[in-house]
């Protein structure tokens, strides 16, 4: 009993001083580390939007977008701005969601707007898209980036009345990268 005892007491010992019951030129292989849902290749979809933007729309109008990485590049942050012709300003975050494998986003804006959308980058087109309800009736809307070159794309605002069997253009932007530096 005694010897039972006292070698306890030395493996604890052992134990409390950090021997790991290694041999001394044993090393443990090195932890790898976790991968981070942001590093996946599906998390870099959104890219495409990173940068300073002139944006049109309609007649005359104008207006600017400054998107960047944010929070270790794990979130695409938009600043949008209506500019003179509209008083709309806003503002989005957006990330990969790897549990669910889709993009999410929030939208917030100086009317008091909250908005959410879920979607993908597929066909070489970005769509983020939500359930609404509009005087009484439930709809869909849905943002789609489209025609996705390095300094130019389309944005359209899109309304389905029918449960995305037919899909309606509500409000179209189009977006000039700014000469002025490079994205970010």
């Amino acid at each position: 009993m005694r010897l039972r005892q006292a070698v306890f007491a030395v493996a604890l010992a052992g134990l409390c001083a950090g021997s790991s019951g290694l041999a001394a030129e044993e090393t443990p292989p090195p932890a790898r580390p976790a991968e981070r849902p942001c590093s996946r290749p599906e998390a870099r979809q959104f890219d495409f939007w990173v940068g300073d933007w002139d944006l049109t729309w309609g007649k005359d109008n104008k207006g600017t977008n400054s998107i960047k990485r944010a929070f270790d590049g794990c979130v695409i942050q938009e600043n949008f701005s209506g500019g003179a012709s509209q008083p709309l300003r806003g503002m989005s975050l957006s990330v990969w969601n790897a549990q669910i494998g889709k993009w999410q986003q929030t939208w917030v804006d100086n009317e008091g707007s909250y908005l959410d959308f879920t979607g993908e980058f597929a066909d070489g087109r970005m769509t983020l898209q939500r359930k609404a309800t509009l005087q009484g009736k439930e709809v869909l809307q849905r943002m789609v980036w489209r025609d996705i070159q390095p300094n130019s794309m389309m944005w359209d605002w899109e309304r389905s009345d029918d449960g995305g069997a037919t899909w309606k253009v509500q409000w179209q932007i189009a977006y000039r990268r700014r000469a002025s530096g490079p994205r970010s």
